[in-house]
């Protein structure tokens, strides 16, 4: 506890005075991935029978996110140092596909950013194909966007990370089995994260009055409307700076993360991060992998939907 409460207090400070500044971009190198493997937990927090198979897709075809192959590093010092997950990862739009889906406890959308114009990742790739047309391309589209939700329903975990809600922005099934769709974000800043709930098991990792770390303050929209699912990260909105005109939030909530259960699977969106540096919290690094822990079955918690 009292590492934790160092930390705060010396992000804190760090960040107060870069209210409207991005964070530099930092190297993947095997000095940054060693200071995580540092940084991460000894051992998981929940009992686990054996190791589960992880994918960490990342394939974009919008906005590239230069902290993706920093977060594919993480996840996978994750699952080595805690020997609960054996992680890979991959850009083939093939790993889709149902008998490859099927091979794994649980998939990471890893900043799988679309395109704005049709804001669906299939369909982005899949037109790059000169030998389908665009009656093919979006009929496999839908073929791709079932087989991960049945993927779910059937018992898999999905993790959505940051910009990872864009994959298929514009399908209400896909924002159902998320928990809302990515509407915009104001400038990177400075971020309060509180808790929902400080005694719910999966935010245990963090101070109870939260954290402060800079990143893309997100807000939602399409199924986030209906509250399907259980928060655990949240931010005022009263805090968040240069909010987009006419939408703008002075009271209430936005939430950061969150959790849902789907047919037998499970699903955890996490905003946090556009930046490799909020890695470097320690406290952040077990919330990831408690996270883990709940997609895959390793722990049971409280799932209620607020909207409910």
């Amino acid at each position: 506890m009292k590492k934790s409460i160092i930390y705060a207090i010396v992000f804190i400070s760090i960040l107060g005075s870069a209210c409207a500044q991005s964070m530099p971009e930092v190297e993947l190198t095997q000095e940054w991935k060693a200071k995580i493997e540092s940084l991460a937990p000894e051992k998981a927090t929940f009992p686990f029978k054996k190791k589960k198979k992880v994918l960490v897709f990342s394939l974009h075809t919008g906005f590239w996110h230069w902290v993706n192959p920093h977060t594919e590093a993480m996840f996978k010092i994750l699952g080595e140092k805690s020997g609960a997950f054996d992680v890979s990862s991959s850009t083939d739009l093939a790993m889709m596909e149902k008998d490859q889906l099927k091979e794994y406890d649980m998939i990471v959308f890893n900043n799988t950013n679309s395109k704005p114009n049709y804001r669906n990742l299939f369909v982005d790739k899949l037109s790059e194909n000169g030998g389908m047309d665009s009656v093919a391309v979006w009929k496999k589209a839908a073929e791709l966007e079932k087989n991960v939700i049945d993927y779910v329903k059937k018992g898999g975990g999905l993790f959505v990370i940051h910009g990872g809600n864009t994959t298929l922005n514009n399908s209400m099934e896909f924002s159902r089995l998320l928990g809302g769709s990515f509407d915009y974000h104001p400038k990177q800043q400075p971020i309060h994260v509180r808790l929902a709930d400080p005694k719910h098991p999966l935010v245990q990792a963090f101070p109870a009055d939260g954290f402060v770390h800079t990143d893309e303050p997100y807000f939602y929209k399409n199924a986030y409307a209906e509250l399907d699912f259980k928060p655990l990260l949240y931010f005022n909105n009263a805090e968040i700076e240069a909010q987009k005109k006419g939408q703008e939030l002075t009271e209430g909530v936005t939430y950061v993360a969150w959790i849902r259960k789907d047919g037998k699977g499970r699903v955890l969106y996490s905003a946090p991060s556009h930046n490799a540096q909020s890695f470097e919290n320690p406290d952040l690094l077990q919330f990831y992998l408690d996270g883990m822990q709940y997609l895959v079955g390793d722990v049971k918690v409280d799932e209620t939907p607020i909207g409910k």
